[in-house]
């Protein structure tokens, strides 16, 4: 078809006339209307962006001589983050003489990896790097969250018997007389 004829058909229906492949032989073009496409891709575009997730690492520091209270606030800061769907970087960093035994830091890291298991796996396994032992944990793909639900629901579903104290049973299991 001739472009004339073509920009003559476009401009009846009140669309456009677009030139889809200018390298083909002959080029090739479409009659449609481009300002609807254009935002629907605009549309398309934004919803992409809309679902795609952004991936933070946040990083939290340990000492290998750590007070079992200290650990335990340092390991929810751990399981928040994790929550939240964030990468962390745990570090313990060593001085002076505490580098002669890694083997503690190590045993820091491998105790909090076990401890979150549920909710992360990880990611690098503890590495000395330097003075710092790094692992990184991942937070899972599922959500544990619906295991908590699952486990729930049977217990709703099926009550549990009220406790009757001996006086209520055993006017239960006595006769009952009508006048």
């Amino acid at each position: 078809m001739r472009t004339e004829e073509a920009l003559d058909i476009a401009i009846g229906l009140n669309l456009d006339l677009v030139e889809v492949a200018p390298e083909g032989r002959p080029p090739v073009c479409r009659i449609m209307d481009y300002g609807k496409w254009r935002y629907e891709q605009e549309q398309k575009a934004k919803q992409a962006r809309k679902h795609q997730s952004t991936i933070t690492i946040k990083e939290i520091k340990f000492r290998p001589k750590i007070d079992p209270h200290d650990y335990e606030t340092k390991k929810g800061h751990v399981l928040r983050f994790l929550k939240n769907k964030d990468k962390v970087k745990v570090t313990i960093m060593f001085r002076g003489r505490e580098l002669m035994h890694p083997e503690r830091g190590e045993a820091i890291l491998l105790q909090l990896a076990e401890e979150v298991q549920d909710l992360a796996t990880i990611e690098s396994r503890p590495n000395l790097d330097g003075r710092n032992m790094i692992m990184m944990l991942a937070p899972v793909k599922d959500v544990p969250q619906k295991k908590e639900k699952a486990a729930a629901e049977p217990a709703a579903a099926e009550p549990a018997p009220p406790e009757a104290s001996p006086a209520e049973a055993e006017a239960a299991d006595a006769p009952v007389e009508t006048p």
